[in-house]
C-alpha cells in the first residue's frame, strides 16, 4: 500500500486510532453528528424537524465570504476547515399569498 492511500485510509478511520470519523454540523443552535462526511442539502435538512417544503438550506460564509444557499441535490463536505459548518433554514418566498 502506498503512504498516500495509508494516509487516506487512517483518516477514514479516525487517524488510526481505530474510531471511524466523526462529521458534526450546525442546523441553527442544534448540532448533528453522521459517519458520513459528504452528504446533499436535502439529506441534511431530513434530520432537522419542522422543515417546511421549499425552505432552503443555508451556509453561512465565514469572514467576508457571502452564505451560500443549496439546492437540495448539492452535494456538501462536512470536513471541517475553520471550524464546523454552520447552517440556516431559509423559509420558501410567497409572494402573492
Amino acid at each position: 500500500m502506498k503512504d498516500d492511500d495509508n494516509a487516506s485510509s487512517q483518516a477514514a478511520q479516525g487517524a488510526g486510532n481505530g474510531k471511524p470519523t466523526t462529521y458534526f454540523f450546525f442546523v441553527g443552535k442544534d448540532r448533528f453528528d453522521t459517519d458520513q462526511r459528504f452528504m446533499t442539502a436535502g439529506q441534511i435538512k431530513a434530520r432537522v424537524a419542522g422543515v417546511e417544503p421549499g425552505d432552503k438550506l443555508s451556509l453561512e460564509g465565514k469572514g467576508d465570504e457571502a452564505d451560500h444557499i443549496y439546492s437540495d441535490e448539492e452535494e456538501i463536505d462536512l470536513q471541517k476547515d475553520k471550524g464546523p459548518l454552520r447552517f440556516t433554514l431559509v423559509p420558501s418566498a410567497s409572494f402573492g399569498a
